[in-house]
């Protein structure tokens, strides 16, 4: 009796993955085992930089806090310190959002902090 090989769903998963491949320079997009390795690091890159994502709008917010922070006259690490201290709990995010986009909105909560 031959040996039967599911030839439909190897192909389908090769082909797969070479779609998914599409617009990688050279070989990297046309070639199944250099597609493939390049796919898999891509997903190894993907998982790492979801990570490093949320370190950099981090240090984004805090370098616009502080900056905004500096123009009323506090330090950044003042600043957060006595929001803890006032109990006001207002997240970095939102902060730097205040410190962008509504300035005036930001002097009010710095204020409100001299003042506590």
């Amino acid at each position: 009796m031959p040996r039967s090989v599911n030839h439909v769903a190897s192909r389908a998963k090769r082909k797969k993955i070479l779609k998914l491949t599409r617009g990688y320079f050279g070989a990297r997009k046309n070639v199944w085992t250099v597609a493939k390795n390049t796919w898999e690091k891509g997903l190894t890159y993907a998982y790492r930089d979801r990570k490093t994502k949320k370190r950099n709008f981090r240090a984004l917010w805090i370098q616009r806090i502080n900056a905004a922070a500096r123009l009323e006259g506090m330090s950044y690490s003042k600043l957060m310190g006595a929001l803890h201290k006032a109990g006001i709990e207002i997240n970095r995010k939102v902060l730097a959002d205040l410190a962008m986009n509504h300035p005036e909105a930001f002097k009010a909560v710095v204020d409100k902090v001299k003042v506590a």
